[in-house]
């Protein structure tokens, strides 16, 4: 318990307690879908702080998570929800995984962070475009709930999934605008079934860690880029 607290922050571990505070009240206010989609929630969130380190374990959860909401998608017949995560996110978790794995920073519970350059940017929004426009038809054919609102799912999520494979520090704001349009995307499933009230929740807590992972990782990048020049100077 001590090496936890000497590895989070006081701030990071009042984040992670005040989020899972909400997310067990909600659940237990609202849902009655059974203990997965708090089982969910409660891994899913913890990925989120674990990721803000840059440690790889947080995908390792995220991969768990991604296998879980695909379920938790398929019963609420968001079926762009459960293809995206089932059959993009959770692979690419395990890719970001390897990616995380291979390329460690100091004592290899953090990663180092990458760089994207312009050219890629550019091959980011072309192969995003594709994968939206590819999957809207799909989500059309399987008669998805609020088609256009999924469709721009798979395409924060797609772009979120690719950031973190490449180590980028912008990851965690492409997951935050994609944890907005879910928000949007549960509230509108909550007007029919109060039971996803708890979801919501689940994921208004998931945009304030990502949005603090994105801090941590631009803190996180300028530490490491001053580090290496000193390293550099040292050995000149």
């Amino acid at each position: 318990m001590e090496k936890l607290k000497n590895y989070f922050s006081k701030g990071e571990i009042v984040l992670w307690v005040v989020s899972v505070t909400a997310i067990v009240i909600s659940f237990v206010m609202f849902s009655n879908d059974g203990i997965i989609t708090l089982i969910a929630s409660l891994i899913g969130v913890t990925s989120i702080i674990i990721n803000a380190k840059g440690n790889p374990a947080g995908q390792a959860m995220m991969i768990i998570f991604s296998l879980l909401y695909g379920l938790i998608s398929f019963g609420c017949a968001y079926y762009g929800e459960m293809i995206t995560y089932l059959g993009m996110t959770a692979p690419m978790a395990v890719i970001a995984l390897i990616s995380w794995l291979r390329n460690p920073y100091g004592n290899g519970l953090e990663v180092k962070v990458n760089h994207i350059k312009s050219p890629e940017i550019l091959l980011i929004a072309t192969i995003a475009t594709v994968v939206t426009v590819v999957f809207y038809f799909i989500l059309k054919f399987f008669h998805t709930a609020n088609l256009i609102i999924s469709t721009f799912s798979v395409m924060t999520s797609f772009i979120a999934v690719y950031l973190t494979f490449r180590r980028s520090a912008f990851f965690s704001l492409a997951y935050a605008l994609n944890d907005i349009v879910l928000v949007i995307l549960w509230g509108l499933a909550s007007f029919s079934n109060m039971s996803y009230i708890s979801v919501v929740v689940c994921f208004v807590m998931f945009l304030v860690n990502d949005i603090y992972g994105f801090v941590s990782w631009r803190k996180m990048e300028k530490r490491q880029f001053f580090e290496q020049v000193e390293q550099k100077n040292i050995e000149n």
